[in-house]
């Protein structure tokens, strides 16, 4: 079972912020370090989320070249922000600047209220956003060095591409997730090397992954060519007294971390990833929302990966 760090930085994270925990993340053993592609903190606290946001790509490339083993990516980004075709040259230059460790989340978006703070246009309808850019990114990478890439699209039109800058890996790990029971898993089957299910309810896991696996095989796709994960809110305590203030420290209540997340003692964590793991999932990313608390990812390095096999 691979372990993924993942962060929410939008809500008050420096690029340093984000380096410590990075490099803990690769220090403690831990597959990957991921972050959100948000440029809006969440909540009602106006003095809260400083020093103010970062973006993601260019963290990331910050960070491709101070680790040296940890994957990194986003979960996701948003097709609302970055042109596809100016996308697929910055990943593929963070992928290069980190030696091929790179992946990419993309989804829909789908918070308004940070499209209207910076002024980035957020349609209604966004999936046909997210089918066309798929196609795009992985059209360029694609094509064989030499040769050019066209595309007419409702939304986007590339004419004559050189293609370039091309990843270092190939195919690109590619990310598509979301609860959809439709127009998701199709997306996914089609240009997903990774389906990621965040934050359900545990129930609801098996059958989201079977629908992907579904929709492959309507297209004539191996459902075993993808990898299967899901991503919760991580809270671990040596005992409750450590749990209770985990929990307070992030604005939320155990009980309901314990329902909904991996939270809990290191044995209730592990109990609790061994039963996902018979649902299908393959790896996990663990939502880390209290990024100065490098304690918190020693215990579940020592009490919980290491019981995992």
């Amino acid at each position: 079972m691979d372990l993924r760090i993942f962060t929410e930085p939008q809500q008050g994270a420096s690029y340093d912020d984000l380096l410590r925990i990075a490099q803990a993340t690769e220090r403690l053993g831990f597959d990957a370090f991921f972050r959100s592609d948000h440029y809006l903190r969440m909540g009602d606290d106006p003095a809260a989320g400083l020093p103010g946001p970062t973006d993601a790509w260019t963290t990331l490339a910050g960070l491709a070249r101070e680790t040296e083993r940890i994957r990194l990516g986003t979960l996701v980004s948003s097709v609302t922000y970055r042109h596809p075709g100016v996308l697929a040259i910055q990943v593929a230059q963070v992928d290069a600047m980190s030696g091929g460790r790179v992946e990419l989340g993309l989804g829909t978006g789908w918070f308004e209220e940070e499209h209207r703070a910076y002024g980035i246009p957020f349609p209604s309808k966004r999936f046909g956003l997210l089918e066309e850019q798929l196609e795009v990114i992985t059209g360029l990478w694609g094509t064989p060095i030499g040769e050019t890439y066209s595309f007419e699209g409702e939304h986007y039109t590339l004419d004559n591409s050189p293609a370039l800058p091309k990843p270092v890996q190939h195919p690109m790990p590619v990310i598509v997730g979301g609860s959809g029971p439709t127009r998701t898993p199709k997306i996914a089957a089609r240009f997903a090397t990774e389906f990621n299910v965040p934050f359900a309810e545990f129930a609801d896991v098996p059958a989201r992954f079977r629908a992907v696996r579904e929709a492959c095989e309507r297209i004539g796709r191996n459902p075993d060519e993808l990898v299967y994960s899901a991503a919760f809110v991580a809270a671990v305590g040596a005992d409750d007294v450590e749990l209770d203030r985990r929990a307070a420290a992030i604005g939320r209540e155990p009980a309901e971390l314990r329902e909904h997340g991996l939270a809990g003692s290191p044995a209730q964590v592990v109990d609790r990833i061994g039963a996902l793991r018979e649902d299908g999932v393959e790896r996990l990313y663990l939502q880390i929302l209290d990024i100065h608390d490098l304690d918190h990812l020693e215990l579940i390095a020592a009490e919980v990966a290491t019981q995992l096999d």
